[in-house]
């Protein structure tokens, strides 16, 4: 079952506790998790254990793959650090794949393409919860091969954040 601003059919009550605001889209994964979107955040919800409340602007991916009918969602890392990822598969998304989309993407403010070498280097990505309300938090996404301790691209990165904060007004 999925829903988006659905009417006839309520959010589970699972969903609606851990949610913490109006649930717009939800469905149950094949292995009983609940997937939900609200305005600020993804929830996911398993049958046993701690509900994820997860804000958009931590969201760093969430890729579909039609043949397998699963969804892979990441969160935003420290560099370095291994990603969180969930995987779920679904016999049908509904319409949380599009609120997905929408709310992951209403939270990049700036993003920012620097080549250290030959189609290699890093992004500075600006992110800020899609309410328009609260901080913008700032993250370099390294290609792989590229190393942020090396201080020439340490000193890159440093100048493109500098440089991407003065565009947009916050130094």
């Amino acid at each position: 079952m999925a829903g988006l601003f659905s009417r006839g059919s309520s959010v589970p009550d699972p969903v609606r506790r851990a949610a913490g605001g109006k649930v717009l889209a939800w469905v149950q994964a094949e292995d009983g998790t609940w997937l939900a979107g609200t305005r600020d955040a993804w929830v996911q919800v398993p049958p046993e254990g701690e509900p994820l409340l997860l804000p958009w602007e931590q969201v760093h991916r969430a890729d579909w793959d039609t043949e397998e009918r699963s969804l892979t969602v990441e969160r935003v890392e420290e560099w370095g650090s291994p990603t969180a990822r969930w995987t779920h598969r679904l016999s049908e998304p509904g319409s949380l794949l599009v609120l997905l989309r929408e709310r992951v993407t209403a939270s990049i403010v700036l993003q920012r393409r620097v080549d250290v070498r030959r189609k290699k280097g890093f992004t500075v990505i600006a992110r800020r919860p899609p309410g328009g309300e609260g901080s913008v938090t700032w993250a370099h996404q390294f290609d792989p091969g590229v190393d942020p301790a090396d201080p020439a691209v340490a000193a890159l990165a440093e100048a493109a954040l500098v440089e991407a904060q003065e565009s947009l007004g916050l130094r």
